[in-house]
């Protein structure tokens, strides 16, 4: 029987997020050689590899949701305008995640415009896709913005959710599935949301 998921509460949302990574997760990653599920999951491998904060791996395990609920649709490279996934997966998470999370999600698009505005070298690191929506994005920011960005109280997971989400793009790396973090997911949701 299929999961009903018409409407999201604090005991599905995991299972809906998990399903979303088994039906579309295969969909090719903005012309990276990853899929958007291995892009994802290598993030948050990534993350607790390095024995990073739980908040971090769920944020890079979830930053890109927003490619599978845009009503914008998925990314394409022959774009002229941007699809703003990380609106669209922040509006997904915001009931159930901590601030933090949700935070890395709308924010890993400014992030990337940051990095380029005040680390000469980042640009250096970014894929031909990553430059290409760069450019849809608005380009690095100016210094007004960089101000404004800075002032954000997460700043320093953002940036962390910023790095995993370049970092996450190897086409020979194996990772756990969605079910590994799942329960790490769930925690999150619990936090936020008080005991279910």
């Amino acid at each position: 029987m299929k999961p009903d998921f018409s409407t999201l509460d604090q005991t599905n949302i995991v299972a809906f997020l998990g399903d979303i990574f088994t039906r579309r997760g295969g969909e090719e990653y903005l012309g990276e050689p990853v899929t958007m599920a291995e892009h994802m999951l290598q993030g948050a491998t990534i993350a607790e590899q390095n024995g990073m904060p739980e908040e971090i791996i769920v944020g890079a395990l979830l930053h890109d949701v927003g490619h599978f609920t845009s009503e914008f649709g998925t990314y394409h490279p022959d774009d002229t305008e941007d699809r703003h996934h990380e609106d669209a997966g922040e509006l997904v998470l915001a009931p159930f995640f901590p601030t933090v999370i949700t935070d890395c999600v709308k924010y890993h698009v400014a992030a990337k415009r940051y990095l380029c505005a005040t680390k000469t070298e980042y640009f250096n690191r970014l894929s031909p896709a990553s430059v290409h929506t760069l450019e849809l994005q608005g380009g690095p920011m100016s210094p007004d913005e960089v101000a404004e960005f800075e002032q954000n109280p997460n700043l320093k997971e953002i940036i962390q959710v910023r790095y995993l989400d370049e970092a996450g793009k190897r086409d020979d790396m194996d990772t756990p599935d969605f079910e590994h973090f799942a329960p790490m997911v769930q925690r999150m949701v619990d936090r936020h949301m008080g005991p279910a």
